[in-house]
C-alpha cells in the first residue's frame, strides 16, 4: 500500500487543514484571474408535465461571483453559421467557480435554487465585459479529480443564450436593460383596465396596444436592412427569374 508519513497523514486523502490550504489557493487564484460575473437561478412559471419542459420561466434576481474563463483564445463551439433561416451565433465557454464560493455567495443568498447544491443547467450567467449572456449546458464536478481527497470547484459548459421572451427583471439596469424592448410576447403589449386585468376582444383574445411592433421588437430582426441590401444583389423580375443581376 503506497503511503507517505510526511505529506497527507500517511494515507491518500490529506487532512482537513491540507484541504482548506488548497481550497484557499484555488479561490485566491480564481479571484486573481477570473472575471466578474452574474448567476442568474432559473425559476419555472408553468412546466409541462406531459413532456417535462419548463414551457415560461423567469429570471428576478442576479448574484455577483468571480469566475474562470477557460477560453483564452476566444468563444469555442461552431460560432457563427449560416442557415436556410439566418445566422445562428453558435458561441460555447467554459467557465470554473469555486464551489465554497457558489455556496456562500448564492447557495446560502438565494431563496429559491433548482438544485441548492450546486449550479444548476438552465441557469444564466451574464459577462459584463462582453454583455453576453450564457447558458449552462453542463456541470462537471469531477475535474480535477480528487486533489488530496477533496473535489474545489464547478467547471460549467455554457452556450450563448437564445432569448425567447423570458422574464428577465433583476433589477439590474446593465442586464435588464438588454431585454426591456426585445420582447415578442404580445401579451406584454395587452390593454389592461383600472385592476390590471387584460380587457378582451369579442372572440376572447386580449386589445393589443397600437404601439407593438414585432419587428421593431425582436433584438435580432434586420428585416428591413437586409431588404434593402438584397434589393441590390437579386432580382426576382420575370425577365430575370434565375435572380441574378
Amino acid at each position: 500500500m503506497p503511503t507517505n508519513h510526511y505529506f497527507q497523514s500517511g494515507n491518500t486523502s490529506g487532512t482537513t487543514a491540507e484541504q482548506r490550504l488548497v481550497e484557499d489557493l484555488i479561490i485566491e487564484s480564481l479571484k486573481i484571474y477570473g472575471h466578474d460575473l452574474y448567476y442568474m437561478p432559473r425559476t419555472s412559471v408553468t412546466q409541462d408535465n406531459i413532456l417535462n419542459e419548463d414551457v415560461l420561466a423567469q429570471f428576478t434576481s442576479a448574484y455577483p461571483i468571480e469566475m474562470y474563463l477557460q477560453n483564452v483564445e476566444g468563444w469555442n463551439g461552431q460560432q457563427e453559421l449560416f442557415t436556410k433561416f439566418g445566422i445562428e451565433i453558435k458561441d460555447t465557454a467554459t467557465f470554473v467557480v469555486s464551489k465554497r464560493r457558489w455556496l456562500d455567495s448564492i447557495a446560502y443568498q438565494a431563496s429559491t435554487l433548482q438544485l441548492p447544491s450546486r449550479p444548476a443547467e438552465g441557469d444564466l450567467l451574464y459577462f459584463p465585459k462582453t454583455d453576453a449572456m450564457f447558458e449552462i449546458k453542463f456541470v462537471e464536478h469531477l475535474n480535477p479529480f480528487y486533489q488530496i481527497g477533496k473535489f474545489y470547484v464547478y467547471t460549467l459548459q455554457c452556450e450563448l443564450y437564445r432569448y425567447s421572451s423570458e422574464v428577465i427583471q433583476t433589477g439590474l439596469d446593465e442586464i435588464d436593460d438588454d431585454f426591456m424592448t426585445t420582447s415578442a410576447d404580445v401579451y406584454e403589449y395587452s390593454v389592461l383596465n383600472e385592476t390590471g386585468g387584460m380587457i378582451l376582444a369579442e372572440d376572447g383574445g386580449s386589445i393589443i396596444n397600437s404601439t407593438y411592433d414585432s419587428n421593431a421588437n425582436a433584438k435580432t430582426s434586420n428585416n428591413t436592412q437586409f431588404e434593402t441590401e438584397g434589393n441590390d444583389i437579386l432580382d426576382f423580375t420575370i425577365k430575370n427569374p434565375f435572380g441574378e443581376v
